[in-house]
């Protein structure tokens, strides 16, 4: 049985469902296309959300191991001297996304917790495929906590945070810094994470609700991984459900959509972590799809879930 969408999120939804359904069908793989399409939309979304007062922006880079230059944006609220901060992750299935895609959002984020927000522009696959991302990702961690001294930081209060393919990685960077013995991570802060190469077919409840699909999903992860993806092989660090050990992890906020395709293996690896003795939060937010809040920003599911992140970003 079908779980009917939330009403407000799904009359946001109605235009672009329409769109969807005049449109020719992507094709699995075809992520050119998926680029250009959700690049739009993405952008198209991200326009229509208010950038708060008071937040500074400083653009600024880190290097990563290869020698490439990773660019990045600090974000500060103006009447503020918070201690903390969180590494953020922006989303797009690997392949898509920007530091701009995401920029207001963050502005949003430091402006209503008051914690520093470095988001960071790491490389997309399939041009760089698994580990260039994560790499880029933890080379940013580091130049953070590097630099926490000259930012105001407390080097024990810095997270790790990102939403879908972005929660991803952030789950992958306190998987590889546990490992590497890096930063300390006070937190890791994940929004709908992309988890699990192995999630490429749709669960019957979902029909009709997907906004990201099996397919779109499949597409990721071969940008990211080529033709292993799914296969038996994949390592931990570009799918951290695949993980073994989530032990001596950072405490876990992590949230899902009732809708999303990424629910079950978000609330299986909420679970492990739990297992394994991580503190961990989990929300399910009721009757929604991925990324439900980008959709209808003033939505009162969206509005709660923003609450959400504040609360977790306000405990560094």
């Amino acid at each position: 049985m079908t779980t009917p969408m939330d009403t407000e999120i799904a009359a946001a939804l109605s235009p672009i469902v329409a769109a969807m359904k005049a449109a020719p069908p992507l094709a699995p793989g075809d992520w050119q296309t998926r680029r250009e399409v959700f690049g739009t939309a993405i952008a198209a979304q991200a326009a229509d959300l208010t950038a708060p007062p008071g937040v500074t922006v400083t653009p600024c880079s880190a290097t990563a191991g290869d020698g490439a230059t990773i660019p990045m944006r600090l974000y500060q609220r103006q009447d503020t001297q918070g201690a903390s901060l969180a590494v953020y992750l922006h989303g797009g299935g690997m392949f898509l996304g920007s530091l701009d895609t995401h920029d207001t959002q963050c502005r949003i984020y430091t402006h209503l917790s008051g914690v520093a927000l470095l988001s960071v522009g790491y490389r997309l696959a399939p041009e760089h495929p698994h580990p260039v991302p994560v790499e880029d990702c933890y080379a940013a961690l580091g130049w953070a906590a590097a630099n926490a001294a000259d930012l105001g930081i407390d080097p024990a209060r810095i997270a790790i945070m990102g939403d879908s393919a972005g929660g991803g990685l952030a789950a992958a960077v306190a998987l590889v810094s546990r490992d590497r013995r890096g930063p300390a991570l006070a937190a890791q802060i994940l929004i709908y994470p992309m988890l699990d190469d192995r999630t490429t077919v749709a669960q019957p409840d979902l029909a009709d609700t997907a906004t990201w699909s099996a397919e779109d999903n499949l597409t990721g992860w071969r940008c990211l991984l080529g033709d292993a993806a799914g296969g038996p092989h994949t390592p931990a660090y570009a799918a951290p459900a695949r993980a073994d050990n989530l032990g001596a992890l950072p405490p876990a906020y992590i949230e899902t959509g009732q809708l999303d395709l990424f629910r079950d293996e978000n609330i299986a690896y909420a679970q492990r972590l739990s297992r394994a003795g991580v503190p961990v939060e989990l929300i399910q937010y009721p009757a929604v799809p991925h990324a439900f809040d980008t959709f209808d920003p003033a939505a009162a599911v969206s509005r709660r879930a923003v609450n959400n992140r504040v609360r977790a970003l306000g405990a560094l």
